[in-house]
C-alpha cells in the first residue's frame, strides 16, 4: 500500500545494521534527556524516593508496547514506524492520528533536548549566565525575556541538522560511542550513589526534617508525610505519567526495517533488549539519587550531576555534567532525524504537503521539514516549562502506543488474505461466483449468533470473527477509557461512595465479558519470528495503562495537544483526504 518509488535510507547502507546496532540506537534514543533532568524533576517534585517504583511503572507500559511494536515489525517488514502499522491496520485517518501525534511528541522531545542542553550548560558555570540574564541585563525588562537564553542554543539546533549529512556508518559509530559514554557515566553514579548512600533517606521523618532545617539547609521541598512514599499512591501516579517520557525513542527502531540484517530477528530483540538496559539504569540512578541526597533537598528541576556537590566531589560533578552535555547534543540529532523520516513517508503517501517530502540530492537530508519543526522545537522550548514538555512529549507517544495495542488485537483475530497470481484468476473465481449465485448454490453467508460468539465453528479467522473482534476491542478501548476517567477523577470512590463503586464494578464485569469474546475467537496461524504473549490481555493491558496514565496529565496539558490535532485535522480534511492514496486510488 505505501512503497514507495525511492527509499531515503536503504541505498545509503544496504543493510548495515546489526542487532547490536538496532540495541544501541534504541537506547541512545531512549536514555537521553530522562536520565539528566528528569530524575531531578521528579524525585524533586512529585514521587520523591518512591521514583524507583514510577520507573518500573513507566518502564512496564513501554515493554508492553514494545512488545507490541516487535510483533507487528515482524508481521510488516517494511519502514514507517507506528504511522504503517495503524495504516495497514486500521486505516488512513488512524494512520495520520498516529503520525501526526508521534511527530508532536519528536518535536517536544527536541525541544525537552534543548532545554536540558541550556540546563547542563548554564549548570557548568554554576548557573552565572542565567543570573546574569535575570538580574543584570534583563532586570528592567518583561520576565519572558530571561529565556532568550533558549535563542543561543537554536544555533546548535541547526547546526546538529547539518549532522544528519553525515553517511550513514559516521553517525552510527557516533551513536554507539555516544551510548557507550552515558553507560560509563551512569555506571559510575549509580556505583559511587550506593557507595556514599544512606538507606536513612528512604525512611526520614518529620525530624530529620526539622534537623536540616535547623542546620540551615535552604529551599527544602515539602516533607509530606515521610518515608519511602511521602505523597502516596497518587505521586506514584503523577510520577509514573512523568517517568513514561524516559522510554521513548525505542519505536525508532521500527523504522530501520530496511536497514536491519535480519529484521524479523533483529527488530524485536533490539526493542526488547533495549527497553530491559533502560528500565535498569533507570532504577539504579533514580535509586543512588534518592539513597545520596534526603528528597526534600532536591531541587525541581535539578539535574543529575547536581548531587556531587552534595556530598563535595566537585571534579565529579564536573565531568558528569561535561559527559552528558556531548551525549544530549548526540540525542538530540536522533531526535531530529526520525521526525524527517515520518514526515517524509506521510507526505509520499499524500497526507501531508508535498513540499515537506523534498529532499537534498545526495545528502538524504529533507530540508523543509527539518528546518520547518526544528524552528517549531525551538519555539515550545522558549515559551513552555520543563514539566509541560515532559508531559506533551508522554502524551503523543502513548496515544500512539495505545494504536498499536489495538492493531496487534485486530490483525492476529484477522482472515489470512489470499495471494492472487494474476488478474485472469481473480476473474475466473468472481465469474465462478456468480455462477453459484445464479443457480443458488453459494457459500451460505455467515450469522452472528450468541452461540457462535464463544463457540466459534471455524477453526481458523474469518470475515465474521475478524469483525467480533473488530467491534469487541472498540467497546474495549472505550470502556477502560471510562474506567481510567472513573478512577483517576472520582473522589468519592476513595471514601466508599457506593455510587462510583458500582460503576467500576459494573464496567470491570462488561470489561471482562467483552474479553472473553475476544479470547474465544480463532487466531491467525501465520507463523512469526515474535508474537505477543497471552492475547488479548497483554495489549489490553497496555492499552489501560497508557489511558491510565495519560488521565494524570491536567487540563493545562492536554490544551497544547488538543490545539495540535485541531491543526492535524485542518491540514487531512482540507488537504490530506484528497490527496492520499486511497483518494488517487478511488
Amino acid at each position: 500500500m505505501l512503497e514507495k518509488d525511492k527509499d531515503v535510507t536503504k541505498t545509503a547502507t544496504d543493510r548495515s545494521l546489526n542487532t547490536v546496532d538496532l540495541v544501541a540506537l534504541g537506547v541512545n534514543l531512549t536514555m537521553g534527556v530522562g536520565v539528566y533532568i528528569l530524575v531531578g524533576e521528579v524525585a524533586g517534585n512529585q514521587a520523591r524516593p518512591s521514583i524507583v517504583i514510577c520507573f518500573m511503572v513507566a518502564g512496564l507500559t513501554s515493554l508492553l508496547a514494545g512488545l507490541c511494536y516487535a510483533e507487528l515489525s515482524a508481521r510488516i517488514p517494511h519502514p514507517g514506524s507506528a504511522y504503517l502499522y495503524a495504516y495497514v491496520t486500521v486505516g488512513e485517518i488512524w494512520a495520520f492520528i498516529t503520525g501526526w501525534n508521534l511527530i508532536f511528541s519528536y518535536v517536544a522531545g527536541t525541544s525537552n533536548m534543548v532545554f536540558a542542553w541550556i540546563s547542563a550548560f548554564d549548570n557548568m558555570f554554576g548557573y552565572q549566565i542565567s543570573w546574569a540574564l535575570n538580574e543584570s541585563i534583563l532586570l528592567h525588562s518583561p520576565p519572558v525575556l530571561a529565556k532568550i537564553l533558549g535563542f543561543f542554543i537554536v544555533g546548535l539546533v541547526f547546526l546538529l541538522i547539518g549532522l544528519l549529512t553525515l553517511r550513514f556508518r559516521e553517525s552510527m559509530l557516533l551513536t554507539k560511542v555516544a551510548m557507550l559514554m552515558r553507560l560509563l557515566i551512569l555506571s559510575f553514579v549509580i556505583i559511587s550513589g550506593f557507595i556514599k548512600g544512606d538507606l536513612h533517606n528512604w525512611k526520614l521523618t518529620e525530624v530529620d526534617y526539622r534537623k536540616d532545617e535547623l542546620n540551615g539547609a535552604s529551599s527544602l521541598g515539602p516533607l509530606g508525610s515521610g518515608g519511602f512514599v511521602p505523597f502516596g499512591f497518587a505521586g506514584i501516579l503523577h510520577g509514573s505519567a512523568t517517568c513514561f517520557c524516559a522510554f521513548i525513542g525505542f519505536d525508532n527502531i521500527v523504522s530501520r526495517v530496511e536497514e536491519a540484517q535480519n529484521h524479523q530477528r533483529s527488530i524485536p530483540m533490539g526493542i526488547v533488549m533495549s527497553l530491559l538496559i533502560c528500565v535498569l539504569v533507570y532504577f539504579g540512578v533514580s535509586a543512588a539519587l534518592t539513597l545520596r541526597v534526603p528528597y526534600y533537598q532536591i531541587r525541581p528541576g535539578s539535574t543529575l550531576p547536581e548531587a556531587f556537590l552534595h556530598i563535595g566531589w566537585a571534579p565529579a560533578y564536573y565531568a558528569v555534567a561535561l559527559v552528558f552535555l556531548c551525549s544530549l547534543s548526540v540525542s538530540l540529532l536522533g531526535y531530529m532525524f526520525p521526525i524527517g523520516q515520518l514526515i517524509y513517508v506521510m507526505a509520499e503517501d499524500g497526507l501531508l504537503f508535498p513540499v515537506l517530502a523534498r529532499i537534498h540530492t545526495g545528502t538524504y537530508m529533507l530540508v523543509m521539514a527539518t528546518v520547518i519543526f526544528g524552528i517549531i522545537a525551538a519555539i515550545m522550548a522558549f515559551f513552555l516549562r520543563l514539566a509541560d514538555l515532559l508531559h506533551l512529549m508522554s502524551i503523543g507517544t502513548q496515544i500512539a502506543y495505545s494504536l498499536m495495542a489495538f492493531c496487534v488485537l485486530i490483525i492476529r483475530y484477522q482472515p489470512e488474505k489470499k495471494k492472487r497470481e494474476n488478474e485472469v484468476q481473480m476473474q475466473e473465481e468472481n465469474e465462478e461466483n456468480q455462477t453459484q449465485v445464479q443457480k443458488g448454490t453459494a457459500p451460505a453467508v455467515e450469522k452472528l449468533t450468541l452461540q457462535g460468539l464463544f463457540f466459534p465453528g471455524s477453526p481458523t479467522p474469518t470475515p465474521l470473527s475478524g469483525r467480533v473482534v473488530y467491534v469487541c476491542s472498540s467497546l474495549l478501548v472505550l470502556l477502560l477509557t471510562l474506567l481510567c476517567l472513573v478512577l483517576a477523577h472520582w473522589p468519592g470512590l476513595i471514601s466508599g461512595d457506593p455510587g462510583p463503586i458500582t460503576l467500576v464494578v459494573l464496567l470491570l464485569v462488561l470489561i471482562t465479558g467483552i474479553t472473553g469474546v475476544i479470547w474465544r475467537q480463532p487466531q491467525s496461524s501465520t507463523t512469526l519470528h515474535f508474537k505477543v504473549p497471552a492475547l488479548p490481555l497483554l495489549p489490553l493491558l497496555s492499552i489501560f495503562m497508557n489511558v491510565c496514565l495519560m488521565m494524570q496529565m491536567s487540563a493545562v496539558t492536554w490544551a497544547p495537544v488538543g490545539v495540535w490535532m485541531l491543526i492535524g485535522f485542518v491540514i487531512y480534511f482540507m488537504y490530506g483526504i484528497q490527496h492520499s492514496l486511497v483518494a488517487q486510488h478511488h
